[in-house]
Formats: structure tokens, sequence, C-alpha cells
């Protein structure tokens, strides 16, 4: 596998440009360039020219033309510079990086590193006496920015940069209109790693997408739906059934369900693959969205959910509809015999090959059926069984054009949500026309 080193050339007016150029790549691999893919790094502040009124860009050109694996990284701006170096880092496959910078710089480099890598990647700093500029030309680069200043120009870089395809959003006929929703599809966004393409809408310490750029994506969203960013709260998965009650208690650590009666806060579920599950009471005007896993729905936070509409804000079970939206279906998803019993048990349906080793499972059919048993009517639960309306329950797995899926996709997948909220302008009318 090759290394990755990237180079910042503080030394920028030397006047051996070249030359000092090429022993900083020689010094820095510790021998031959090759096996190497060595990136130099020149910031806004460089200039093109060296002390000799040479242009450097041209003299480097000149020099590294026999050589495919040495890139010269010279942007507008530093982020852009770190972003697509990035992006290459991204297109090796690698995780390492060897920073070779003075301590001056670095902790410039580590504020542009916090906005645009994770933790999936691990920086090795050197800051040594081996970077000596031949020429003793001092660097006269200026000192690190604020880091609200790095965020901020992070945050407008990518504003700035092509969504690749439209945000695309589903939504369910059987939802009333006092109630805005969606799920989302995998277009639209800026992610631009191929499991993460392109409205990923999901940052964690295991994947590649940072938070900044998931927010730039969160951003294009609410643009299309109508909702502002801030406003949107995701549900803090824990694979369980525990639900928080919005405005009746604090926000606890995990969680995989929210309810709520408060106006304009817009609630969310992940899924990639797992259930994104709405659920609307236009009668005591509350909502509610759930995460939902197979270990979720044994566990039973679809009900959950219901329940704690119910208790928190005075909720019917048969007033409650349930929307299922894109998620894996039972012809892609399988789970070991001894798992897919417990499914089973809920309804032989729910594992229609249950002699196999590994049984397929309808995670959706148990989700209804639980629901239907505590007291949910039939037709107000919209699943892939529903014939009648625009289907909004497809398999996540089967549809690699339309969405993202871990079973499909491996450990660096993509994330869509399904989201709801109460308009602040909604009025009683709305609610009190709603079919009862």
């Amino acid at each position: 596998m090759s290394e990755v080193f990237i180079i910042d050339l503080i030394h920028c007016r030397c006047p051996q440009h070249s030359s000092c150029v090429e022993r900083q790549v020689k010094s820095v691999t510790g021998r031959s360039d090759v096996g190497f893919q060595i990136y130099l790094l020149f910031g806004p502040h460089g200039q093109r020219c060296n002390a000799n009124g040479e242009n450097k860009m041209s003299l480097l050109e000149t020099f590294f033309s026999q050589k495919t694996n040495v890139h010269v990284l010279d942007y507008t701006t530093v982020t852009e510079s770190w972003y697509r170096f990035k992006l290459a880092v991204d297109q090796l496959d690698l995780r390492t990086v060897r920073v070779f910078t003075s301590k001056k710089r670095r902790p410039m480099f580590e504020a542009y590193i916090e906005q645009l890598f994770t933790e999936v990647y691990t920086f090795e700093y050197i800051t040594s006496h081996d970077l000596q500029c031949p020429g003793h030309v001092q660097c006269d680069s200026p000192l690190a920015p604020p880091g609200s200043e790095v965020r901020e120009e992070v945050r407008s870089f990518l504003q700035q940069l092509p969504a690749k395809g439209d945000v695309t959003i589903l939504r369910s006929t059987l939802i009333s209109d006092c109630f805005s929703h969606g799920f989302t599809t995998r277009t639209g966004g800026i992610s631009s790693i191929s499991t993460l393409s392109s409205l990923n809408l999901f940052s964690s310490s295991r994947r590649r997408d940072p938070m900044t750029l998931v927010a730039e994506n969160i951003r294009r969203l609410a643009q299309k739906a109508g909702f502002y960013p801030r406003r949107l709260h995701l549900v803090k998965v824990n694979h369980s059934s525990d639900v928080w009650v919005m405005g009746k208690e604090d926000e606890p650590h995990d969680y995989d369900g929210i309810v709520t009666n408060q106006r304009g806060v817009v609630i969310a579920a992940p899924g990639a693959d797992c259930m994104p599950l709405l659920f609307t009471d236009p009668v005591a005007r509350v909502i509610g969205v759930a995460h939902a896993g197979w270990k979720g729905t044994l566990m039973g936070v679809a009900m959950a959910t219901v329940n704690a509409m119910v208790m928190g804000f005075g909720s019917r079970a048969c007033d409650v509809t349930v929307v299922i939206g894109p998620s894996v279906g039972a012809c892609c998803f399988t789970l070991e015999r001894e798992q897919a019993a417990d499914f089973y048990s809920i309804h032989p349906d729910c594992v229609p090959d249950m002699a196999e080793t590994r049984p397929h499972v309808n995670i959706r059919l148990a989700t209804r059926i639980l629901l239907q048993r505590e007291g949910v009517l039939p037709e107000r639960i919209h699943d892939d069984t529903v014939t009648d309306r625009p289907s909004v329950t497809l398999c996540t797995s089967c549809h690699p054009e339309a969405f993202f899926s871990h079973i499909r996709d491996g450990l660096n997948f993509g994330t869509q949500i399904g989201f709801l909220w109460m308009d602040e302008t909604g009025t009683t009318d709305c609610f009190s026309s709603s079919e009862h």
C-alpha cells in the first residue's frame, strides 16, 4: 500500500526553490520517493515567484514532470488545498498521513484538519530541523487564523461546491397536510466517496464524511424541504426502545425515538436499511419519529413511540398514523436462525424461509403486526403492503441509485433520514378538518 505525505513548503521565497523542494522530498521519505504519494502544499499567502523572480510553479512543473507520484496543491484558499488533498486520500483509500511542517504552522493545519477530516484518519506530524531551507530563507507565513475564521472559510467553500443531482424527497399521502414531512434519498448533496455520495446526512468517528460536510448537506435538504437546519433534532441511536418525550423531560444521552407537541421543531430518524418511522396524531396534535433496526423492532420501539405519545401528550393509538420509510426488504435481509426465530414467533409470515441457515426476515411486516396488536388501525399504517398509494417503503439495498445501504455498501455507508414537523403557522382549522 502507498504511503502519503503532505509537505508544507514554507520556504516560498527561496532562490534555490526547485532543489530545496527536492531535498525536502528526499529528507521526508528517507530514501527514494518511489512508493510514496507526495503532496506539496502552497498556501494562498505564498508568492508565485521566488527571490530571483522566477515563477515557482513553472519550475516545479518542469522539475517534477517525470514524477507521477508528486502532486502540487496550490489553490486560492487553504481550505480548497486541504479539501482536494482529502479527495485524493479517499481515492487511495488511505487513513494515515504524514505531515511535514513547522511548529509555527501546525496549529493552522490542525484547525483545517478538524473541519475536513474525521477520526478515521491519523495525522503524524514531523516538525524537525530536517526541513531547514538550504537557502537559509525564513518562513514569512502568518500565524494560524482563529478557529472561527477557519470554520467560516470551510463553510463558505463547501456552500460553493456543486451538488451531485437534485435533492429528492419522498412523501406519504397518508400523512395529513397539517404536518410537513419527508424521506430523503441519496442525491443532491456534496459527499464524494462512492458509498456516501452524495446526500449523506450523518457523521461519525468511523466514517469519512466530517460533520462540516454533513451540515452542508443538511442545509441543502432544509432549503429544499422548507425548515431551518438549526431546528433539526436527529435521534441518537442506541438500537433499543428508548423514547425522548421532548418538552417534558431532559434529552437522554441516547435514544431511538422522539415525540413532541412543539410546533416548528423538526424531528428526524436515520436509516440505511433500518427503518425511519414517522408518527402523526392530528387529533392531539402530536408527532413522533423512531429509528428501528431488527433489534429495536424486537424490543418494540415502534409501539414504545406510540405509547410515549399517549402517556406524554394524551394521544390515542387509534388516532395515530405510522409511515415506514425506505428500509431493507425481506428480499435482502437475513439473520441467523436463532435470531430469525424471534420474528417467526411474532408471525410466521415475517420469516418466509425459516428452514434456511440464514432465513430472510421481514422487519416491516413485524412492525405492522406489533402496532396493530396494540391498537394502531391497519388503515393508518403506510408500508409496502399498501398498494393504493405511492410507495415510500422501497428497499434500500435493491435501489443503489436512490438509497444508501449498510448491507450493500459495508461499514463506510451513508445515511438518509425521515423528518417531520408541525408548522408554526399551522391553523386550528387544519387539525380540526383532519380525519378522525
